[in-house]
């Protein structure tokens, strides 16, 4: 039997050790590799897979153990690798980790003692050559040069970091934090740390070498033969902790790492980033050149133990060894945990014989994975050790509970990798064999419970660093590959299936961005992705139907529920500009073509609504002082005070007003108005024509349509009740058709002696008596308050009491008129001249009030009935209103203008009324009045109608 072949092949990194090695395993019919990483053996693990099958192939690390039957090829960490196999070939990775103050001993007990029997393989760097050669007999080297070249390039920020770069840090908190920040400024990164399971490595390594990001943040754990596609190296920092204290890197711990840089014969490059300073020009020529200080000491510890008892056991681990090459490692974990259990009576009492020592020190060789304090890993290890001595079985109740404390997906990244860290040592201890009854089932639950926190980790990790929207986005532009947007109804638009915004009408409105950088991607992608869409779009648009198509208040064009564009004042009123609300990147064309499209939409709005008026503009056979007061109705969009115009109005002519009224004007005695402006419509459009042209910056709202009053607000621009079609009076507002129907009945009204109001005044107006009397105020007139008792109109089935001649009666005796028929009473006033007017007098006609409304009937009661004795005793007391003209004082108050009301004076000839006089009768009753024909009978009017109040205003005086 030929002695087995012993070679080291050494070398820097990206020489292609790794492969050899795997190569010549394949090579013999049993083979053992060792590596330094459970990550890096997971991915020789699959790579062995891809090549001879799953049934071949055996995974053994410390939480991970997949042996099928047949197993002929065996990947291994170090410390899980198995001893007294016989395999025929037998590899170990990084050799030059011997010297490691941690897990030195480990390696260096498997380069003295770790055989193949035909074939050994050391695989490492270069410094360790006089170690090896010194302490394994018969070994030959085997030197390899680097596939391609490493370069330093000094500096860099993380804005300008190259694709395809990992930057290096030494914590948890400065991966986190890098991470970060490349998620800002360049769509995010993949993780990449060592406490990471090889579940969540591998899927934030697949993510990065897709391309779904650029740039890999990771600690020191890539230095170890991980094999990723990297063009660049970044320290973040050039010093780290290594378990007692922080310390600067080696120049051939910078260079183990810097040389991932670069893949087979790729160049790479490293540097530095943040507030690292700059490595000196001798570290730079180390690491570029591969020249490093020799290894000098390899850690070693005692392999040769003794289990006679606990105190025997320590004394062989703390043996000291007379080797030049080997120095004694510093107490490690599974020694210092040793001594804790040594000190309690009841373990050292347990453990009295070999076989019981040997099963203590298996307890304490359980990896601290949770980085508790001691005491706390050594209660956990006396638990663990006290069901083994005493049942020879972990309680499967208390190791179920344990697992199910752990197995929850939520929480942050924080929570999720702690749990990640205890579910690795409940998972080491399924991995032993014999500690628990069913050790199948709880190594697939454990790996079940690892695989889900693996999954939810890298979830949250991808969710907080990887923004795949800003990434996918720069790849596909940096490929200079078409992108394809979809919009959907709701105009959300998304490129290679990610959400970059909302397209409203013709201008994009980009989802928010994280940073500058990453705005500028979405604008970038947006700008060529939407350009199609926006040409289909205005097609759409130009051939929508007017009833699409609207206008705000404000003056906005609104297509649907999205503002395309808003009005502006033009050279004529009544024909207002666009200014359209398009996106530059939509192009000229299709700016003009929804500018065309709207301007067609406003001028047809306009010539719709406003055709009475538009029509008086366009007469042309008005002339002469017609078509002078035609301009001025013109201008003020067919709504005008009379106060305004009374001398135009005095200069008209019959012939003049005939022609006026043909296009359906009506002189009413406070305003002058084309009653079919005032619908709801024409009166919307209306006011926006006069902010336009007033150059208002916000435009005042039409009062909502049907009301016969509104509040009369104090801070409106001037002329906006007659724009709206109110009148302003008082604290109310009153529509001026309304007001035109209440002057017409308070012509024959008693201004001087006074009045009250009637039913239809209140109905016509929809207010309550109060209300009218606040309303009568602002018209100009004096409103005096009384109270009386309130009578009861009387039952329609109760009969009179006949009374005898004698007996007297509470019935008040109507008292004689004080005027007679003909007689003019001595205070009337002088006759208006307005009043004179037979075209104001015009009765008003049915059907020109818009929308009527009325609400607040006040029953007045009969003063002629006469009252019970009851109704004397306790009679409900009533409020009315006197109301008389206030002449001078009014106008000089301030009050609205047109004149006195036209009572106290006969009706003019041919109108259809009968003279009135001047108080009337008692009571405030109207005068008699005679008809040729017989009167109609009057239709009743349902109560319960909810407009019966409003109808009651039509009611024949």
């Amino acid at each position: 039997m030929q002695p087995s072949r012993i070679t080291a092949v050494l070398g820097p990194t990206n020489t292609g050790k790794t492969h050899l090695a795997i190569d010549r395993m394949l090579g013999h019919r049993t083979g053992v590799i060792g590596l330094p990483l459970r990550l890096l053996a997971r991915e020789v693990y699959d790579r062995l897979v891809r090549a001879r099958g799953p049934g071949v192939v055996a995974l053994v690390t410390g939480e991970e153990r997949i042996v099928p039957p047949r197993a002929a090829y065996w990947v291994c960490t170090v410390e899980a690798m198995p001893t007294g196999m016989g395999c025929d070939f037998l590899a170990v990775d990084e050799i030059q980790l011997c010297a490691d103050p941690e897990r030195g001993h480990i390696f260096t007990d498997r380069l003295l003692h770790a055989r193949g029997l035909k074939e050994t393989l050391f695989m490492g760097a270069e410094t360790i050559r006089g170690a090896i050669n010194a302490l394994v007999p018969g070994v030959e080297f085997i030197h390899r040069e680097r596939f391609s070249t490493l370069t330093y390039t000094g500096s860099k920020k993380l804005s300008r970091m190259p694709a395809r770069s990992a930057i290096v840090g030494f914590s948890v908190e400065n991966v986190y934090a890098i991470a970060e920040l490349l998620r800002r400024q360049k769509g995010g990164a993949a993780v990449v740390m060592g406490a990471l399971s090889p579940r969540t490595r591998n899927a934030q390594v697949e993510m990065y070498q897709n391309g779904d990001v650029d740039y890999l943040v990771a600690t020191d754990a890539i230095g170890m033969g991980l094999n990723l596609d990297i063009k660049h190296v970044a320290f973040s920092a050039t010093t780290k902790f290594d378990g007692t204290r922080m310390r600067e890197l080696r120049p051939e711990e910078l260079a183990q790492i810097a040389g991932r840089a670069g893949r087979h014969t790729a160049s790479g490059t490293f540097g530095v980033t943040g507030e690292v300073s700059e490595l000196d020009d001798g570290t730079v020529e180390q690491i570029t050149s591969h020249r490093f200080q020799p290894v000098k000491r390899l850690m070693w510890r005692n392999s040769d133990l003794q289990f006679g008892s606990v105190k025997r056991l320590l004394q062989t681990l703390e043996s000291r060894t007379d080797n030049d090459w080997l120095t004694r490692v510093r107490e490690s974990d599974d020694l210092a945990a040793l001594r804790n259990l040594a000190d309690d009576p009841v373990i050292v009492a347990r453990a009295h014989d070999g076989p019981s020592v040997r099963l203590l020190w298996d307890v304490c060789r359980v990896p601290d994975f949770r980085g508790i304090s001691r005491g706390e890993h050594a209660a956990l290890l006396t638990r663990i050790y006290t069901d083994l001595h005493q049942t020879g079985h972990v309680d499967e109740n208390w190791f179920a509970l344990q697992v199910a404390r752990i197995d929850r997906d939520d929480g942050d990244i924080d929570t999720l990798s702690k749990r990640l860290a205890y579910i690795r040592t409940w998972t080491y201890v399924a991995q032993r064999k014999g500690w628990l009854r069913d050790e199948n089932h709880w190594r697939d639950a454990t790996r079940a419970v690892e695989d889900r926190l693996s999954d939810a980790l890298h979830g949250a990790l991808t969710q907080r660093f990887v923004d795949r929207r800003t990434s996918v986005l720069l790849r596909r532009l940096k490929q200079k590959e078409s992108l394809v947007a979809d919009v959907n109804d709701q105009g959300e638009v998304t490129v290679e299936g990610e959400f970059i915004g909302k397209l409203e009408g013709f201008r994009f409105r980009m989802d928010k961005a994280g940073s500058p950088d990453e705005a500028k991607t979405l604008r970038q992608a947006s700008v060529a992705a939407l350009l199609p869409h926006f040409h289909l779009r205005a097609d759409r648009f130009y051939n929508a139907p007017d009833t699409e198509i609207d206008f705000t208040e404000q003056g906005g064009l609104i297509w649907g529920d999205q503002a395309v564009g808003k009005l502006t004042k033009g050279s004529d009123p009544l024909k207002p500009s666009v200014a359209v609300f398009v996106d530059d990147a939509a192009g000229p064309d299709v700016a003009a073509k929804v500018q065309r499209r709207l301007q067609h939409f406003i001028d047809r709005k306009i010539a719709a609504a406003m055709e009475p008026l538009l029509a008086l503009k366009n007469d042309e056979a008005l002339t002469g002082s017609a078509k002078g007061f035609a301009f001025r109705l013109v201008e003020h969009f067919g709504v005008i005070t009379r106060g305004e115009v009374a001398d135009e109005v005095k200069a008209l002519d019959q012939d003049a007003r005939g022609a006026l009224r043909k296009h359906g004007i009506r002189f009413g005695q406070f305003t002058i108005f084309l009653p079919l402006l005032l619908k709801p419509a024409p009166t919307r459009l209306r006011l926006v024509l006069w902010s336009l042209d007033k150059d208002l910056e916000e435009f005042p709202e039409s009062p909502p349509p049907g009301l016969v009053t509104v509040p009369a607000a104090q801070d409106v621009p001037q002329g906006y009740y007659t724009m709206a079609g109110y009148r302003a009076a008082g604290d109310r507002a009153i529509r001026i058709d309304m007001l035109e129907r209440l002057a017409d009945m308070l012509r024959d009204k008693d201004s001087r002696g006074g009045f009250e109001a009637t039913p239809d005044m209140l109905s016509i107006t929809g207010m309550t008596l109060e209300q009218f009397a606040g309303l009568m105020g602002g018209l100009g007139y004096k409103a005096e308050q009384g109270q009386r008792p309130k009578v009861k109109a009387a039952k329609p089935d109760d009969k009179p009491i006949p009374q005898k001649p004698d007996e007297p009666t509470d019935a008040p005796v109507p008292e004689k008129p004080t005027d007679v028929p003909g007689d003019a009473p001595k205070d009337v006033p002088p006759a208006d001249p307005v009043a004179s007017d037979p075209v104001a007098s015009d009765p008003v006609v049915q059907g020109d009030a818009i929308g009527d409304s009325a609400t607040g009937i006040v029953e007045v009661g009969d003063p002629d009935a006469a009252p019970t004795s009851e109704a004397a005793t306790a009679a409900e007391i009533e409020t009315f209103y006197t109301f008389t003209w206030g002449g001078r004082a009014a106008r000089a108050q301030g009050k609205p203008a047109g004149g006195r009301p036209r009572g106290d004076k006969p009706a003019a000839k041919g109108r259809g009324k009968p003279p009135a006089r001047g108080k009337g009768k008692p009571g405030g009753e109207k005068p008699q009045s005679f008809a040729a024909k017989p009167k109609r009978p009057e239709k009743k009017i349902d109560p319960d109608n909810p407009f019966a109040a409003a109808l009651s205003g039509f009611k024949p005086e």
